[in-house]
């Protein structure tokens, strides 16, 4: 993960909640003032959120002490402490709710993703996620994915290229789309074509794609129309797979299935942030 950017992405984060104060807490608390928050699991996951915790608070307090007791990827239960976090009260309270929005939401997406690839249980086939992101936290959440144990498709229309439906029907057919890409880039930028039909398949292995993708089709449509495809290319399944029907996937002999749902219908993970009193540390 990129921490210069995900330092921008905090500081953004901080500026938007405590505008020019947090009138609450600068009314109560001098900046010398000393205390302990603990970040307690409310329920099982998996974690992620190291670099948030490490980058968030130092900015508001450099001298802030993070006491992690998971790695990113780690399980965790419920009850289990997370971290403790120790410093000024004011930068503590300041900190708290960004640092824990971003961790619940990653940790959300770990777990979810944890949880598809041990339903998938294939150790040939590929989890992946896509482009369904949440504007400004792609970076955040294709991490998180990877902390779940699974792995990133393209991050963005820059870095590889994939014609879909829309681009064959302007462009007239696959074989066009494909000449055209071949024509006017470079040999280390690989071409994935989005396929619905046995014809279009065939034309897209014709045509030279990279990877072929398997859109909205059957478990049995994929082991038919994945014979038609040379040993070298890479195949992706995608469409209409959920955590419900996801084993059907299994047997169809596709290098990648990615899935949408990872990082556009996870639930934040409940985890909750509590002083530490005298008594209890």
């Amino acid at each position: 993960m990129n921490k210069l950017k995900l330092r921008s992405l905090i500081e953004q984060f901080l500026i938007e909640d405590i505008g020019d104060q947090d009138l609450t807490t600068d009314l109560i608390f001098s900046d010398h003032t000393k205390g302990k928050i603990v970040f307690l699991a409310k329920e099982s996951g998996v974690f992620c959120g190291e670099e948030i915790m490490k980058t968030g608070f130092p900015l508001l307090d450099q001298e802030i002490d993070i006491q992690l007791f998971v790695k990113d990827g780690d399980r965790f239960e419920v009850g289990q402490r997370l971290a403790i976090v120790s410093g000024g009260i004011s930068a503590l309270l300041k900190g708290e709710r960004v640092v824990l929005n971003l961790v619940q939401r990653m940790c959300g997406i770990a777990t979810l993703t944890r949880k598809a690839v041990e339903t998938l249980n294939s150790s040939y086939t590929r989890i992946c996620d896509t482009r369904k992101t949440t504007p400004g936290l792609r970076m955040l959440e294709k991490y998180a994915v990877r902390c779940g144990g699974g792995y990133n498709h393209r991050y963005g229309l820059y870095d590889g290229v994939m014609i879909k439906d829309n681009h064959i029907s302007f462009a007239g057919s696959i074989k066009h789309a494909v000449e055209l890409v071949r024509k006017n880039t470079g040999h280390m930028v690989k071409i994935e074509v989005e396929t619905e039909s046995r014809e279009q398949v065939i034309e897209a292995v014709e045509a030279g794609a990279d990877v072929i993708m398997f859109d909205n089709r059957t478990p049995d449509e994929i082991k038919e129309f994945i014979q038609l495809v040379p040993a070298h290319m890479i195949t992706e399944a995608s469409g209409g797979i959920q955590l419900t029907n996801l084993e059907d996937y299994r047997d169809t002999g596709v290098h990648y299935i990615s899935l949408g749902f990872l990082t556009h219908s996870y639930k934040a993970l409940d985890i909750s942030v509590k002083v530490v009193l005298e008594e209890e540390q």
